[in-house]
């Protein structure tokens, strides 16, 4: 099973957006999919009461304790965590992961907060035990904006405290169509090609990067 965190303690960062769109591709794609709704807002899981039966089915991974109960024969498990999480409690949610994505908005309120918890994330290694994948990715960008060059600058740029480059995988643009899609319990790969295709081509290389 493949679990993927995404995790970011900024609020607004638009956690459950990546969420549930992930949740989305995999499931279409014909695997067998869950989502865990670790956030007290629980904006995943009401997606999910919305979500249209005629549509792959995404099974509900129960979160209690610090520890998620994961549908039997689950292939890929996507992990929406809440906001302002930080020391034992950060390093729990890393540990479900193997995969770890950090979505950053463009702004240097945002950055700054990335900077943080990037640094904050490598302090607890010592409490995680193992190796995970973490990328980042700009998230709501308006486009042609200098806030989004900026945060282009900042992503290509950003060391890891190790001196490595932190991956950065792609830009989400702000668009209508996650809207849309989270008002009927769909995402965005669920709606008609043709009125998705640009948002479509700016998650592939993150779905690459999942091997998706």
């Amino acid at each position: 099973m493949h679990s993927i965190v995404i995790l970011n303690p900024k609020g607004g960062c638009g956690k459950s957006t990546l969420s549930v769109n992930l949740a989305g591709y995999f499931a279409q794609s014909g695997k067998k999919t869950a989502l865990a709704d670790c956030d007290p807002q629980q904006s995943s899981s009401d997606w999910l009461a919305l979500r249209p039966e005629d549509l792959p089915a995404i099974g509900r991974a129960e979160f209690s304790g610090g520890k998620i109960k994961v549908p039997g024969g689950t292939e890929v498990l996507v992990i929406d965590t809440p906001a302002a999480v930080h020391g034992q409690r950060l390093a729990g949610f890393v540990k479900l992961g193997h995969s770890l994505v950090i979505p950053m908005l463009p702004s240097p309120i945002d950055i700054r907060a990335a900077e943080h918890f990037i640094a904050e994330l490598y302090s607890l290694k010592h409490l995680i035990n193992r190796r995970v994948r973490l990328a980042s990715v700009a998230n709501r960008v308006r486009e042609d904006t200098l806030a989004a060059a900026s945060l282009e600058v900042y992503l290509e740029k950003i060391k890891l405290p190790t001196g490595q480059k932190l991956p950065y995988i792609t830009v989400l643009r702000a668009s209508q169509n996650y809207i849309r899609a989270a008002e009927k319990g769909m995402s965005i790969f669920e709606f008609a090609p043709a009125k998705t295709t640009y948002d479509r081509e700016q998650w592939h290389p993150l779905l690459r990067w999942l091997g998706g």
